[in-house]
């Protein structure tokens, strides 16, 4: 009796012990998560940010807050994340910008999105749609691209980003014109100055442009994917417009600080890939023009580095210098 008495207790002692040594983020998520945003509310990074963000919340049971933080072409965003204690609590919901495209248009970047971010999990990719305002007189790429020819540099293009830049440049490059770059703080704030009649066009997510299309105040004169798109099936991609060789999509994606527990970004990532992989996903998905592409950190590791790869070549291409 005694012997066993002991033993209870030795192991007691020892479970105590173990228990004690166990790091603080074992019972992961205990507080609200920050899901930070480097675009403003409108943009498709946005809008997938907060879908994704509800549904987080609905599985963890701890509130997922939506930040968002604009300007300095995402590098903002992409700082607070890096700099952040890596316990699965701040966390950056990414688009093209901050992860890939920043890479190859800064020589000076402040922060390394390979060394000091963790990929946690793809989440849905998306056209860009070359837009115009409703009384625009171009009625077509091709319009838009004679024009332009004829007059070289009378029209100018709102930029809502590095990648934005990249694909409006390339556009350009491609079809031998110029246009005037004018740079505003995302998608959103560039399509108010289109509809406004500030600018003559502008490159932006397919969802972000579907309010205005809806408002009449704006039309689509191409995609940037390699097939049209089923909700707007008159509208050809400017593969069919006569820039055959031209395809640059956007894509939104999770990450948390470099340094974060594996067992917290296996928890996340599981997450965010059956949220994306639910019917009602792609539901929400066929609404604001996005695809889902689910998978987990090695996947999404191996895009991002692809991605840079495409997006630098894109910028050699179309001659942009790095800033």
């Amino acid at each position: 009796m005694l012997k066993t008495t002991y033993r209870m207790l030795c192991v007691a002692g020892l479970m105590a012990g173990l228990l004690a040594g166990m790091p603080a983020h074992a019972a992961y998520p205990e507080q609200p998560i920050k899901m930070i945003v480097s675009f403003p509310p409108g943009s498709g990074t946005d809008t997938n940010a907060r879908y994704a963000a509800s549904k987080l919340q609905e599985r963890i049971g701890v509130p997922v807050i939506v930040e968002n933080r604009t300007g300095a072409n995402s590098f903002i965003a992409a700082e607070a994340v890096v700099n952040a204690k890596p316990d699965g609590y701040t966390l950056l919901l990414a688009s093209n910008s901050p992860v890939t495209t920043n890479v190859v248009m800064f020589k000076d970047l402040r922060y390394d999105p390979i060394e000091q971010l963790s990929p946690i999990a793809k989440l849905a990719y998306g056209p860009m749609a070359l837009t115009v305002k409703a009384d625009s007189p171009f009625q077509t790429v091709e319009d838009l691209i004679e024009h332009s020819k004829k007059e070289q540099g009378s029209l100018n293009y709102g930029e809502g980003s590095a990648s934005y830049r990249i694909a409006t440049e390339l556009f350009l490059s491609q079809a031998g014109i110029s246009a005037e770059h004018i740079p505003y703080k995302g998608a959103a704030p560039a399509l108010t100055d289109l509809a406004g009649g500030h600018v003559d066009f502008v490159f932006a997510d397919l969802g972000a442009v579907v309010p205005f299309i809806d408002s009449g105040a704006m039309r689509i004169l191409a995609v940037t994917s390699n097939e049209r798109v089923k909700a707007f099936p008159d509208v050809p991609t400017l593969q069919e417009s006569g820039l055959e060789d031209y395809y640059m999509i956007n894509f939104t994606a999770a990450f948390a600080p470099a340094g974060t527990p594996d067992e917290i970004i296996e928890t996340l990532s599981k997450h965010f890939v059956e949220i994306y992989e639910e019917p009602e996903a792609q539901e929400f998905l066929d609404r604001t023009l996005w695809i889902a592409f689910p998978d987990g950190p090695d996947a999404l590791r191996e895009f991002q580095l692809s991605e840079i790869e495409r997006w630098g070549a894109a910028r050699r291409a179309a001659n942009i210098p790095q800033q």
